[in-house]
Formats: structure tokens, sequence, C-alpha cells
């Protein structure tokens, strides 16, 4: 019998890659789905994937793209908004994520994994994460037993997160975030991975919220202190106030492509740690790598 493709939204992101790849190592057929789509070099003879150009926004495209499919993982991001092109938080968090869902819905795809993060709230100063809190709802209200997965802030090779902290070890000392004491839980990119394509397996689960992070819970000035031991790099730590990331954010805004947002700012103005009452990797049997085991591998090409 001809086993249905899961479709990755944003297959060609940072977790999208990841989410690929386990799809792949687990025998499934996968289909990406990007704006710009394109094949993993790593591909082997007789991987059953495929590539196709699908734009959130383009109902015509979507439906396209989920059409004979069995499942699909929404891990589309914006994390820095371009009204020009059409690409705000609204349009693609919350009305994007919406109208994926009804597209499943009409498509007969009723396994759908909806990629959030955690502390998201329509109570939120930042536009980014009350968009992310909206676009669990829209989902939800279209459908009632899609997967909310909340991860907790992401890293692996190749990401943003490590990336900044080594270019700021370039510097004679490293600002911090206030006094650096904001609580974080890193996880790593492939065990968020391995959970959604677990979670968007034929197995029924009682959960529909999933919060995902790392077995340690540090302060970000413990992440900086690690990553700098790693490249065996000392530096000054320095504090500086949250009101100072705030104005450089806004002399910043300007930019095409600003390198510091008022949205994250505000996101390491607050912890960044699994709840209570939620699934999480323990319910899905897997055991996630620690920060500290994994920096020589993400570290190891910088």
């Amino acid at each position: 019998m001809h086993e249905a493709p899961t479709v990755v939204l944003g297959g060609t992101g940072f977790l999208g890659r990841a989410m690929v790849r386990e799809l792949v190592e687990a025998g499934r057929p996968v289909r990406i789905a990007a704006r710009h789509p394109s094949l993993p070099e790593w591909l082997e003879a007789g991987d059953r994937v495929e590539a196709v150009a699908c734009d959130l926004t383009d109902e015509q495209q979507v439906a396209a793209a989920l059409e004979g499919s069995g499942a699909v993982i929404n891990a589309v991001s914006l994390y820095v908004e371009q009204p020009r092109a059409g690409l705000t938080f609204e349009e693609i968090h919350v009305t994007g994520a919406g109208r994926l869902a009804r597209l499943a819905r009409e498509a007969g795809v009723t396994r759908l994994v909806h990629v959030s993060g955690i502390g998201v709230s329509d109570a939120s100063r930042s536009t980014y994460i009350c968009a992310r809190s909206a676009g669990e709802s829209a989902v939800i209200d279209v459908l009632p037993k899609a997967v909310i997965l909340r991860p907790s802030v992401l890293f692996g090779p190749h990401d943003a997160f490590l990336t900044a902290l080594v270019r700021l070890a370039r510097l004679p000392a490293i600002p911090l975030f206030g006094r650096g004491e904001t609580l974080l839980q890193p996880v790593h990119v492939a065990d968020v991975a391995r959970a959604a394509v677990r979670l968007s397996d034929t197995r029924p689960l009682e959960r529909r919220l999933f919060e995902l992070g790392g077995p340690e819970v540090l302060r970000y000035r413990q992440i900086v202190e690690q990553v700098l031991a790693h490249l065996e790099c000392r530096r000054p730590l320095l504090p500086v106030p949250f009101a100072a990331w705030h104005l450089a954010a806004a002399l910043l805004a300007p930019l095409p492509s600003p390198p510091l947002t008022r949205d994250q700012v505000i996101l390491m103005q607050q912890d960044t740690i699994v709840g209570e009452g939620v699934g999480t990797f323990d319910d899905l049997g897997i055991v996630p790598r620690t920060l500290h085991d994994s920096l020589p591998a993400c570290l190891a090409l910088r």
C-alpha cells in the first residue's frame, strides 16, 4: 500500500531541515514545502523526498502541497517582519496557521503538528509572542485535535543562538541581557525534530500540548560562560540594562534585517522553561541531550 507523505511546511529552515532528516531516517516519505524549495544534499537513492513551492500566504499553493498527504508539520518561522513583502507576524503566524489548518481539514488530513514556542501569551508586549498565541488558537479552532509543540530556545550545528554567542566572543567584553539572570532551557534541534516526527505518527496521544526543553535549566550568563569555556576564551561579562537593549533595538529597527529587534529583547526578559501540566520529552520516551555535551559537535566548524 502506498504510504502518504508527511508535509513539512518550512522544510528548508533550521528546524524544518532537522524534521525532514528524522522523517527520512524513520523510513517515511516526505514532502518539503517552502517558499524556495530545495532537496537536502545528504539524500541517498531510495529516499522518498520531494520538494514543492509553497508560500503560506498563497491558498492554492498550500492546498496543492497538502494534496494526498497523511500528516503535516508547520515549522514555518518568522522572527523579523518584512511588511513590504507581506511577511508580518499576523499574516504568517495567525492567518497563515489558520489557513493551513482549514485546508488540512478540507483535504482530510487529521494529523497536524503546529510548532509554536514556550512563553506565548496574548497579553505580551511583544507582537511576535501575541501572534504565536493567536496562531495556536487559530489552529485549535479549526482542528481541535491538532498537536501544539512549544520548544524552548533551539540550538544545534549552524544555528542562530550559538552563532550569535560565538560572534560576541570576539568582543573585548560580552554584553549581557540585564545581569544575565534570565532562565533558559536550551533544547537540541534534533531532539525537537524527533518529537515532532513521533507526534505526527498515526498513534493517537491523549496530550495535545507539548513543551520541549533540554535537561538543564540555565541562566543566560551560564550559557555564555559554557560557550566561552569551550572556545577557551576569557572575556569579562558586562551587565547591560534592558532599557539600553530596547534603545538599541529601536535604533536598529529601520534596517532591512536588524540584528536585534524589540521582540527579541522582550523574549530575553522572560524565562523560557517548560511549564506544568504539559506533555514533555518524557511522554515521548526521548532523552534530550545537554548543551554542554553538544557544544563540541555544534561548534566544531566555528
